[in-house]
């Protein structure tokens, strides 16, 4: 395949991974959503800025260079409009940092630093277990919280949790639920129902709509909340439901829809409230009260909500999405000074199984739905994985790999982990695997322009296979790969690295192959390709 050496592909590839490790939180690390009369496809680099600043990953050099680039040139082009964009601002970082942990990640696979190695022994860049500061929100949520919202030491850090492939597995009592063997069974397909919530109707299910916004970068489905419809993304990276609400300044709610608490049975929670600051700058701050939730006939009657009050510019104009819908364990839910559970932590005693699935196709509409597994969305049997809930998130270990054939694995690194995510849309894996992976795309490269790794747009990608618990090979597609159009030849990866000791994120790219149950009862998660 590629004549150039592997230390040269190194040493691109690693410069684009140069982050520190913190806690995640997150929206979602999707593109920049919104409509713009100056957008004319996706926008790869913006993408991958939003999956580590999501999780508060600082910022490699060459991504910076390329966001700063681009918001210059945005900046310019809106120069005649009243409302600028305000150019990009990464993490404040030293060259040295950077340096120090290249260093760090070409002597972790055994190969030199050359000039650089030793420099900065003892300064490395924070990636020790314990020092990331994640906040609880949307992975918890996107990304630094200078506002001093709910913190989570180290959230990301797949060394904090260790290699817990074991947690919700069978040889766990508390995992075994219906599922014989925990996550190991492939044949059963209906979980363990853990009981019912009072003041509820046991046996309930709903399904809605999956839309997809162009392109592919983000998800958005119709959510009744005191009777009044609002498009959420649905985001199994956070805990957190917040809206758009009538207390925001009616100068940032145009063409959003609005929840108005006066119009129902809102009841507001006193002293709560929340301050979600994403690590890209975006973020929503409120109050907090309980009303009844409907997800297409799946209802709580008690839910927290999160009202906003203010939200950055960047929500304001997303206007297809009138906020989120955290589907991640409530540990990581952001609400002070008492979290608050999950939609699905509150309804799944009710349901008629305790699950949620998500079925997102590519480029069409797909479905959510709680209660309930519908076996003509998939192939065969469901494979079950084990869950570690240690972080809040639906984590997994994810320690091999293929390239086009799964029958052919190769080992990742030891003691991976990864999350499955709907609410990011790119695919952060292992460093490793997206080295191996590229190697068999001609041309690929690490574009120092964009700040990612691109390739020429008429390549043939091929698939790609990712382990899941030690159970599962899931196939993500290559043509699913090829994600964004750089310029008229060149296109940006769907797949793109993340740092040594960070959790894999697989976002939306991953999902569009398989068919996804979120396991509440025994903390597992069912896989399988669509029908």
């Amino acid at each position: 395949m590629h004549t150039q050496s592997l230390l040269v592909f190194l040493c691109t590839i690693f410069s684009l991974v140069s982050l520190s490790t913190a806690d995640i939180q997150k929206r979602s690390f999707s593109i920049k959503r919104v409509p713009n009369p100056n957008y004319t496809g996706r926008n790869g680099p913006r993408a991958l800025v939003k999956t580590y600043r999501k999780f508060n990953m600082a910022l490699p050099q060459g991504l910076q260079d390329a966001m700063a680039a681009q918001e210059k040139k945005e900046a310019v082009a809106a120069a005649t409009k009243r409302n600028a964009k305000l150019p990009f601002r990464p993490n404040s970082r030293s060259e040295a940092s950077r340096r120090g942990l290249l260093d760090d990640l070409l002597n972790g696979l055994g190969v030199g630093g050359g000039k650089q190695n030793g420099k900065q022994n003892g300064k490395k860049n924070g990636n020790k277990a314990g020092q990331g500061n994640q906040n609880a929100g949307k992975a918890g949520q996107r990304g630094n919280n200078p506002a001093g919202n709910q913190t989570q030491q180290g959230a990301l850090q797949a060394g904090e949790g260790g290699n817990q492939t074991t947690v919700g597995g069978g040889s766990n009592s508390s995992n075994n639920g219906g599922i014989t063997g925990g996550g190991a069974n492939k044949n059963n397909t209906r979980p363990a129902n853990p009981g019912v919530a009072a003041g509820n109707s046991t046996k309930q299910v709903g399904t809605v709509a999956a839309n997809p916004e162009k392109n592919d970068v983000e998800y958005i489905s119709p959510v009744q909340i005191g009777g009044q419809t609002v498009n959420l993304d649905f985001d199994t990276g956070s805990s957190d439901l917040w809206v758009f609400s009538s207390k925001l300044d009616p100068a940032v709610t145009a063409n959003h829809r609005l929840y108005d608490p006066t119009k129902s049975s809102f009841k507001a929670m006193d002293g709560a409230k929340f301050n979600i600051t994403y690590g890209d700058g975006s973020g929503a701050s409120g109050t907090v009260g309980t009303d009844v939730v409907d997800v297409g006939g799946a209802k709580f009657d008690a839910q927290a909500i999160q009202l906003a009050s203010k939200v950055s510019e960047q929500f304001v104009k997303d206007q297809n999405n009138d906020g989120l819908m955290g589907l991640a364990f409530s540990k990581i839910n952001t609400v002070k000074p008492q979290k608050q559970k999950t939609f699905f932590d509150n309804i799944k005693a009710s349901l008629a199984e305790p699950v949620f699935a998500a079925d997102l196709k590519k480029g069409a509409a797909g479905s959510y739905s709680f209660g309930m597994i519908d076996k003509t969305k998939f192939k065969g049997d469901l494979t079950w994985a084990p869950v570690n809930t240690t972080k809040g998130f639906w984590q997994f270990s994810s320690e091999k790999f293929a390239v086009n054939d799964a029958a052919k694995p190769e080992a990742g690194t030891s003691g991976g982990q990864a999350i499955a995510d709907t609410g990011t849309t790119l695919i952060l894996a292992d460093a490793k695997i997206v080295e191996a992976y590229y190697k068999q795309v001609e041309g690929a490269k690490v574009n120092q322009e964009v700040g990612g790794i691109t390739f020429p747009c008429n390549t043939k990608m091929p698939d790609l296979f990712l382990d899941v618990g030690n159970v599962y090979m899931a196939k993500v597609s290559g043509a699913d790969i090829n994600f964004a159009q750089v310029d008229a030849t060149t296109c940006f990866g769907g797949v793109q690295p993340t740092p040594p000791g960070q959790l894999g994120i697989y976002g939306d790219i991953f999902f569009k192959s398989q068919f996804v149950v979120f396991n509440g009862g025994n903390n597992t998660l069912g896989m399988a390709l669509h029908a």
